[in-house]
Order: C-alpha cells, then sequence, then structure tokens
C-alpha cells in the first residue's frame, strides 16, 4: 500500500491547534496509545487516517467519505502565489509546524450517500498525474471504504482541472471510468474547456473525449442539480467553477472544489492570489463570500486540497479565517452519545453544565476542561 512520509508532512495538534485558531490542541478520539507518533499533515489528523486513506462522517442524514488521493510536492516558487513572497508563504507552512522545504499539494475526493443516491464529486487524479498521487486507484480505496463504483449514480464537477477530472478517463483509451453514472457538470465550464482556442491544461483531452459522451448533463443556474444538492458560483479559480451545497441550517455541507486549495494559505490569508486561479481577483470574492456563509450557517466544509480528513468548519478570524478539522473515522466528531459511553456521570454533567450555562462566560473554562479530560480518556 503507498503511504505518505513522515518526512513530507510533520505537524503536532498543538501547533495545529494555535495555527488555526483554536484554544487548545486538536483532540482526536481514539484508544489510548493510538497517538504515540505525530500527524503528519497541515491539518493535525493523525498518521493512522492518511495510512488507511479514507475516513467517514455524517452530516445530519448526509453520510460522508474522503478519500485520500495523494499528493503533489512542488518547489517554492516566487511566482505561485502572485501577491506573497516566498519568504511569507515558508511563514505560513512554519506557522502552522510544516517544514518550509517545499510545497505539499494534497488531493482528497468526496462521496456523499444522500436520498439513495451515491454521489461522486470530482474524480481525482486517476493515477495519471504525479507519481506520490492516484492513490484511490493504487490502492483500491473505494472498496476499502465500502463503495462499490459501479453505484455511483452521480459525479458532480467542481471544474475542469487535470486533477479533478482525470479519473473519469482510462490513463491510454479515454474509456469511461464510470460509464453508467450521469456526470453533471457547469455548462459555464464545460463551454469553455471544449473550445477549441483552449489549449492549456487538460484542454485537449477533453475536447477529444466529453463531447463524445452521452452521460454528460450540463446545467446552468443556482437550481438544485439532483435533489438535495444545490450549485453555488463560485467562478475565478476556473471560469466556470462552482462549489455545491447540501442540506439546510446547521446539517450543511460545502463542498468547495478549489476554492480554498490549501488551508495554511488560503484560509488565514484569503486574499492570496495562486496562479492557477484564471481570474484571481473573482476567486478572492468568491472565497470571502463562501467562507462568510460557511461562518454564518456553521456548515461543515470539505476541501479538494485540505488533506485528511478532508473537512472543517471554517471561523472568522481577523482579517483571514481559521481552519477547525472535524473529528472523522479514527477521530470522530464528538456527539451526546459518544460523551455518554465514554463517561456517563462526567458526561452527564457536561452536557448537563452545556445546556444551563451556555451563555454564562464564566463557566465556558471549565467546561473545555471537561472535555477535554473526557477525550483524554477515550
Amino acid at each position: 500500500m503507498q503511504s505518505i512520509s513522515r518526512r513530507q508532512f510533520v505537524i503536532s495538534a498543538a501547533a495545529a491547534g494555535a495555527a488555526f485558531g483554536l484554544d487548545g490542541p486538536l483532540a482526536f478520539i481514539q484508544p489510548a496509545g493510538a497517538q504515540k507518533a505525530p500527524p503528519t499533515n497541515p491539518i493535525g489528523a493523525p498518521q493512522a487516517l492518511y495510512d488507511k486513506g479514507f475516513a467517514k462522517f455524517k452530516v445530519g442524514d448526509i453520510e460522508v467519505t474522503q478519500l485520500f488521493d495523494g499528493i503533489a510536492p512542488r518547489a517554492h516558487d516566487p511566482n505561485f502565489i502572485k501577491n506573497a513572497t516566498v519568504d511569507e508563504t515558508k511563514a505560513a507552512q512554519r506557522a502552522v509546524g510544516l517544514s518550509d522545504e517545499n510545497i505539499v499539494n494534497s488531493y482528497t475526493v468526496t462521496v456523499v450517500k444522500l436520498k439513495g443516491k451515491t454521489i461522486l464529486f470530482d474524480s481525482g487524479t486517476g493515477a495519471q498525474l504525479q507519481p506520490t498521487a492516484g492513490l484511490i486507484v493504487k490502492n483500491d480505496l473505494m472498496k476499502k471504504a465500502g463503495i462499490d463504483p459501479a453505484k455511483i449514480s452521480t459525479i458532480i464537477v467542481t471544474h475542469f482541472h487535470a486533477d479533478h477530472v482525470s479519473g473519469l478517463m482510462a490513463k491510454d483509451t479515454n474509456a469511461q471510468i464510470y460509464p453508467n453514472a450521469e456526470i453533471i457538470v457547469p455548462a459555464s465550464e464545460y463551454k469553455y474547456w471544449t473550445n477549441p482556442a483552449i489549449t492549456a491544461g487538460a484542454a485537449k483531452r477533453i475536447q477529444a473525449v466529453f463531447p463524445g459522451w452521452k452521460n454528460i448533463r450540463q446545467y446552468e443556474g443556482d437550481k438544485e442539480v439532483v435533489p438535495g444538492v444545490k450549485p453555488i458560483n463560485t467562478n475565478g479559480h476556473s471560469p466556470g467553477h462552482m462549489s455545491y451545497v447540501l442540506g439546510s441550517g446547521r446539517n450543511q455541507l460545502i463542498v468547495l472544489g478549489d476554492v480554498a486549495i490549501m488551508p495554511y494559505f488560503f484560509v488565514r490569508n484569503p486574499g492570496w492570489h495562486v496562479a492557477f486561479d484564471a481570474d484571481a481577483n473573482l476567486a478572492e470574492q468568491n472565497r470571502r463570500k463562501i467562507f462568510d456563509r460557511a461562518v454564518a450557517d456553521k456548515a461543515i466544509v470539505t476541501g479538494y486540497h485540505f488533506g485528511m480528513p478532508g473537512a472543517a468548519t471554517i471561523k472568522k478570524d481577523g482579517k483571514g479565517y481559521a481552519y477547525v478539522p472535524v473529528r472523522t473515522g479514527i477521530g470522530r466528531r464528538v456527539t451526546s452519545a459518544a460523551l455518554l459511553g465514554a463517561r456517563p456521570l462526567l458526561a452527564a454533567l457536561f452536557l448537563l453544565a452545556g445546556r444551563h450555562l451556555r451563555y454564562k462566560a464564566s463557566f465556558r473554562p471549565t467546561i473545555r476542561i471537561l472535555g477535554r479530560h473526557i477525550r483524554r480518556d477515550r
């Protein structure tokens, strides 16, 4: 099984907590002794989550699986972030405990089960790009995560960059990997990339393949593309880039695509402009807009380049935002049931305090301490 080495990603939970605006170290609920080795990624997830290759969690009645498709290391380049220096980007990495030797870009694909459908958002690299990527194919991660590729009914695409659509087609023949699935794409993105005048990136391959596929459905506007999934206009990174919202209220999941790219750069610094953006100013405008929505709605967001577990909540933090990873799989989100199953009396006191004293600021430190004690005892 291919995995990511500890030399490629190094961060401590304490560093992640400080970097992402938390008031304490990230606490992943695991059996005693499970955190002997430091986490090895930029958001504080345990190495075991990377080794496993997938994570599962729920948002309301939405079942979410995150599949880790590997990484793409790149050398520092003054042109990579157009309005930040290499020194500033290195400082941003060091601030979260990362080595600043190079930039490591992660790939994480989102699969959801919603209203009887299994929906794939983007397709991964298909083991066709960097040798350190393509782990979904190389390690047969769908099967390991309990997903039957033949039962994927819908594939919803955020945009047509190669790392997002290469997994739709076979490497040598361009044959469909998911011939029985409906592939739903933004019409403006399809129009741009199938224009013969466009030659960048995967354009020529897209032009040769996509027009012949009968299972591609283009859409316009913001109406539901399938029951329970609405598009959000986040153009800028790509001319027709779209994000998607599932659920409602506090049970919202927002699939960002590449709105935020690497969280340690662009969540903390939403005004930074990456070289890959087709329209950097528009990308920034839509990035801030969707972050503000995620903050207001307390939504869970998934990001294609977030690493594992690939999902978080977003908090406002000064001029930027803070990123708080969800706890999933090996490190799952704390629920009332989980607390009560761990330490019944202490958990009951904790929940009672939270219910009756949640508006009493003076009691919040005590509540946090109780919560941390429960997490340590798991």
